[in-house]
């Protein structure tokens, strides 16, 4: 796909995106879960098994500049290893399905994960659902596989009757993750990435709930912003990620009262039809 398709299909993803979700102030409430992809044990059922319909979206956000930290090896699929290219915005994990009870279901009923059906998706998933390591991820069927793969397997499944196949489960996503752009917001309120300075996390929540209504829910690896989770009810309108307002950094890794957001390297130079920065900062 050439730099001029790959950006009209860009703003195509974007105009979709803010025709198929509404910002209100509706919220909710839940029991925010832990680190999914960190927990081996399946909560709630498993593969091929029937799961009761789940409650709501968790849109989980990496911060490349945590993620990259420490990263030794590189290879073509790590997102940290793509030079001047390498992601500067918060980036996709992935789009769970939640219950509000704490819980979720996992490996629901589902065809295993197919990359003919994204393929026109294909530049964007580079780009802004990278993974951040060489290694091969789980599936669901006792294999391993690509990032995509494990998301779609493990959390797309579960999203019927809202999302019924993995072609819509990625464009949601992406159209979820334009339009509630936690970078920009994050940017124009001061907090920009840095190896020196340390922002209030309250602060940070604020400048969240203030754009888009909804409480977030932020994870730290020691005092770095690991994640930032946006919560929606089922038809995508936005809702807390927490059960009370004194709750509002809750995770297996707690935030302190100050975190910083990592500058972000780049480790090594490829990937070199990307979009330009500055294209890219015009494009979001």
């Amino acid at each position: 796909m050439t730099r001029s398709s790959d950006r009209a299909f860009l703003l195509l993803l974007l105009v979709a995106a803010a025709a198929a979700v509404v910002v209100t102030a509706d919220s909710g409430f839940s029991v925010m879960e832990e680190d999914l992809d960190e927990i081996e044990s399946v909560v709630g059922g498993g593969l091929g098994k029937k799961q009761r319909e789940f409650d709501y979206f968790a849109l989980s956000l990496q911060w490349p500049g945590t993620m990259c930290n420490g990263v030794k090896k590189c290879c073509t699929k790590n997102g940290c290893c793509r030079g001047a290219d390498t992601p500067q915005v918060f980036t996709i994990h992935g789009l769970w399905t939640d219950y509000n009870d704490g819980t979720w279901p996992e490996c629901c009923d589902g065809p295993s994960f197919n990359p003919k059906e994204v393929e026109a998706l294909q530049s964007a998933l580079d780009r802004y659902w990278p993974s951040y390591s060489c290694s091969k991820t789980s599936n669901c069927h006792g294999g391993k596989g690509t990032f995509w793969g494990h998301e779609w397997e493990k959390h797309g499944t579960c999203a019927k009757p809202v999302i019924l196949d993995e072609y819509n489960y990625f464009l949601i996503t992406l159209n979820l993750y334009f339009n509630y752009n936690v970078t920009k917001v994050l940017n124009e309120e001061g907090y920009v990435p840095s190896n020196s300075e340390k922002y209030p996390v309250g602060g940070i929540i604020a400048a969240i709930e203030n754009a888009f209504h909804l409480t977030p829910s932020v994870i730290c690896q020691k005092d770095a912003i690991k994640e930032i989770r946006l919560c929606f009810y089922k038809d995508f309108k936005p809702r807390d990620c927490v059960l009370q307002t004194n709750r509002m950094v809750t995770s297996s890794e707690s935030c302190p009262q100050y975190v910083s957001l990592p500058e972000i390297k780049s480790l090594e130079h490829g990937y070199e039809d990307g979009l330009e920065r500055s294209e890219l900062a015009a494009a979001l």
